[in-house]
C-alpha cells in the first residue's frame, strides 16, 4: 500500500470513528499496515496486532522474524491465538480455546485523544512458569490501567519447548547459542513498541516492563540483558526474578536457569523422546505432538538459558559487575505464595525435615532453624513457606540488595498480604494480579469484592501507575512508600493497615541466603 493510500485509509477511518468517539484515536499506522480499534468508555483497545511473522516451520526455534505487511485496514478485535501450551490452561486462565504456533501478538489499550499526547507506557508480560500463559486471560484486560492514564500493552512470547529448546544444531545454527526464543519474542514486542507506540499516544522514551511469577523472571532477566539496552526504563516485577546460580547438573530447589551445555544435552535427550533424528526432522513434526512429548500443564522441564549471549549467566554476579540495565525498579512478594505449591491438608513435623534434608544438602540445618516446624500445623505452613522464600522471595530480596548496591536508580519493595474470606491465611501466588489490573469482577475474579477489595485495587493501581509515570509511586493520598535500603530492610506490607514496615520474613530469607550462597559456590567449582 503506498503511503498516500494509507494516509486516505486512516483519514477514511477517522471519520468513520469521529461520529461515535469524537476525539478518541480510532486508527493507527504501525509496522505491516493499519489497524482499527475498538472504543470503548473511553479507551480504545487493539487486540491481535502481529509483530513479527509466524514462527512456525522452518521458523520454529529462530529468532522473530519481520512480518509480511498486509493490505488495507486490519481490525484489531480479537485477541491472536495463545501459544502452544497445554489445552487445559486455556480453561484455567478464562482465555478462549485457540492455541496455535502461530501466536506473535500483542494487544494495545489507549485513552489518548491524539498521537501527540505521549502518556507513559506499560507492558505486560504473562507468568506460567515459561509453560504456559495468554495475554487474552480477563486478568490482564487493561482498560482500567489506561483509565488512569497510561497506554497499556500486552506482549505473547513462545513457551515450553516452542520458546525455550536449546539444542546443538541452534546453536551453531544461529552462532549465538540456543533456548532463549520466548525471550527474543518479548525483545521484538518491545521493539515494536519502541517503534509504534507513539502511534496510539504512548510516549516511546517511558516504558514500564512488569509482569509476574515466569513474567517477573523474565522481567529480571531483561533487566540483565545486553539485548534489552534501551527499550524500557522501568522494570515492575510481581513474585518473580532470577538470581540463582546457573544450574550445572540436574534441577535443583531455586535453581531452573541452566547453562547452554546443561540445556543443549537436555534439548537432544528431548528430541530423542520426539523420535527425531535432528532439528530439520523436529521441524518437521506436527506441533500437537512436540506439545505432548512434553508432558502435562506446567510440567514441561523448559526454561530460559544462560546462553551467553540473551543471558549471560548469574544476575546476581553481573549486578555486581555493573553489567545490568539500571532503571527505578519496583519489586515484591506475597504473603502465602507457597500454597499454591503445597496443596497436602497436613503435613508432619518429621515429613518437613525430610523434604528439607533432601532439598538443601549441607544448608538444610540452617533451613530447619529458620522454620518452626514442632506440630503439623506448624509444620504444613514451614513447607509453604520455604517455597515462597525459595522460589521467589529470595530471588527478590536479592535483587532488591543487589540494585541498592550497585544501581543508581531507587527500587521499592513490597510484601503483599491482603487477606479475603477465601485466602484467610494470607496472599496466594498470583492474588495481587487482578488488583493491580482492577480486574476484581472479571470473569474468574472474586466474584462481589468487598470494599476493602476495591480500595486495595485503588491503592496498587494508583502505586503501579505513579511508578510508570515518574519512577516513583508514591502520590497524593497514598501511604509513603520509602526506596529500599539494604541496610534498613524496609518494605511496604500490603494489608489492613498499609505501611512501610521491617521485611516480615527476614529471618527466612537470610537462612535461604545461606543456600543459594553454598549453590553459587558449587557453580564456580572446576567439574
Amino acid at each position: 500500500m503506498s503511503r498516500s493510500t494509507k494516509l486516505l485509509v486512516l483519514a477514511t477511518a477517522g471519520a468513520v470513528f469521529a461520529l461515535p468517539a469524537a476525539a478518541q484515536i480510532g486508527t493507527a499506522e504501525v509496522t505491516g499496515g493499519v489497524v482499527e480499534g475498538v472504543t470503548a468508555d473511553g479507551v480504545t483497545s487493539f487486540k491481535g496486532i502481529p509483530f513479527a511473522a509466524p514462527p512456525v516451520g522452518e521458523l520454529r526455534w529462530r529468532a522473530p522474524q519481520p512480518l509480511t505487511p498486509w493490505d488495507g485496514v486490519r481490525r484489531a478485535d480479537a485477541f491472536g491465538p495463545s501459544c502452544m501450551q497445554a489445552e487445559s490452561m486455556m480453561a484455567f486462565l478464562g482465555a478462549p480455546p485457540l492455541i496455535s504456533e502461530d501466536c506473535l501478538y500483542l494487544n494495545v489499550w489507549t485513552p489518548a485523544r491524539n498521537a501527540n499526547e505521549r502518556l507513559p507506557v506499560m507492558v505486560w508480560i504473562y507468568g506460567g512458569g515459561f509453560a504456559a500463559g495468554s495475554t487474552a486471560s480477563p486478568a490482564y484486560d487493561g482498560t482500567e490501567l489506561a483509565n488512569k492514564g497510561v497506554v497499556l500493552v500486552s506482549i505473547a512470547y513462545r513457551v515450553g519447548a516452542f520458546g525455550f529448546l536449546a539444542h546443538p544444531e541452534l546453536s551453531a545454527e544461529s552462532g549465538t547459542g540456543s533456548g532463549n526464543y520466548g525471550l527474543l519474542d518479548l525483545i521484538a514486542g518491545l521493539e515494536w513498541v519502541r517503534d509504534n507506540i507513539a502511534a496510539f499516544g504512548g510516549d516511546p522514551g517511558n516504558v514500564t516492563i512488569f509482569g509476574e511469577s515466569a513474567g517477573g523472571y523474565a522481567v529480571s532477566m531483561l533487566a540483565a540483558s545486553p539485548l534489552a539496552a534501551g527499550l524500557f526504563h522501568k522494570a515492575i516485577s510481581e513474585s518473580g526474578a532470577s538470581f540463582a546460580p546457573p544450574r550445572t547438573g540436574a534441577l535443583a530447589t531455586g535453581m531452573n536457569m541452566a547453562t547452554l551445555a546443561v540445556a543443549e544435552a537436555e534439548g537432544k535427550a528431548f528430541l530423542e523422546r520426539l523420535g527425531a533424528t535432528n532439528i530439520a526432522a523436529a521441524r518437521a513434526l506436527d506441533a500437537a505432538a512436540i506439545q505432548q512429548a512434553q508432558g502435562p500443564g506446567l510440567g514441561t522441564g523448559f526454561w530460559p538459558v544462560a546462553d551467553g549471549h540473551v543471558l549471560l549467566g548469574d544476575s546476581y554476579e553481573l549486578y555486581a559487575q555493573g553489567r545490568f540495565n539500571d532503571t527505578p525498579i519496583l519489586i515484591g512478594t506475597n504473603s502465602d505464595e507457597g500454597a499454591l505449591f503445597v496443596q497436602q491438608a497436613q503435613v508432619s513435623p518429621a515429613d518437613f525435615e525430610a523434604q528439607v534434608r533432601a532439598q538443601f544438602g549441607e544448608r538444610a540445618d540452617a533451613i530447619l532453624a529458620a522454620y518452626p516446624h514442632g506440630t503439623p500445623a506448624e509444620a504444613r505452613r514451614a513447607a509453604k513457606n520455604v517455597q515462597r522464600e525459595a522460589l521467589f522471595a529470595w530471588p527478590t530480596w536479592a535483587w532488591a540488595r543487589q540494585h541498592d548496591r550497585y544501581g543508581e536508580n531507587p527500587v521499592y519493595v513490597y510484601y503483599f498480604d491482603h487477606r479475603t474470606p477465601q485466602t484467610p491465611e494470607g496472599a496466594n501466588h498470583a492474588d495481587e494480579i487482578r488488583y493491580v489490573f482492577g480486574t476484581l469482577t472479571s470473569a474468574g475474579g472474586l466474584g462481589e469484592p468487598r470494599p476493602a477489595d476495591l480500595a486495595m485495587s485503588e491503592l496498587l493501581m494508583g502505586y503501579w501507575v505513579n511508578f510508570a509515570k515518574t519512577g516513583d509511586p508514591n502520590g497524593p493520598g497514598l501511604p509513603a512508600w520509602p526506596a529500599f535500603d539494604a541496610d534498613e530492610q524496609r518494605v511496604l506490607v500490603f494489608d489492613e493497615a498499609t505501611s512501610a514496615r521491617p521485611i516480615p520474613n527476614l529471618r527466612e530469607l537470610e537462612a535461604m541466603d545461606e543456600y543459594f550462597a553454598w549453590r553459587r559456590e558449587q557453580a564456580a567449582r572446576p567439574e
